[in-house]
């Protein structure tokens, strides 16, 4: 008997939780330059982690990322009018590459 080979690739389904994973899309000059090489750069729940992030792009934007690379900004001290001192918030970031193929439209699926 001839053996049939299936290879089903799993879709990945947006759900609730995947949206709570990318904050929002990151503007700058930085992600500018960035987006020239095919990248774009968004800021992600603390508790996110790498394939989080690759999942929730490809659910949301449907396109699979091929490198995701993730800073964690500490949050700075500051003095407020010279007399009480605060911090800023901590900030974790996704720098996601994509193929050289593929187009993400950051507008879209807000």
């Amino acid at each position: 008997m001839a053996e049939k080979k299936v290879t089903a690739e799993k879709k990945v389904v947006a759900t609730a939780g995947i949206y709570d994973i990318l904050r929002r899309p990151i503007i700058s000059e930085k992600a500018a330059k960035l987006s020239e090489s095919n990248g774009v750069a968004f800021e992600v729940a603390v508790q996110a982690t790498k394939e989080d992030v690759a999942r929730a792009v490809e659910a949301i934007y449907g396109v699979k990322p091929s490198k995701v690379n993730i800073v964690v900004t500490k949050g700075k001290v500051k003095t407020f009018r010279g007399r009480s001192t605060g911090t800023q918030r901590t900030v974790k970031k996704a720098y996601v590459s994509l193929p050289a193929d593929a187009k993400l439209d950051l507008s879209a699926n807000i």
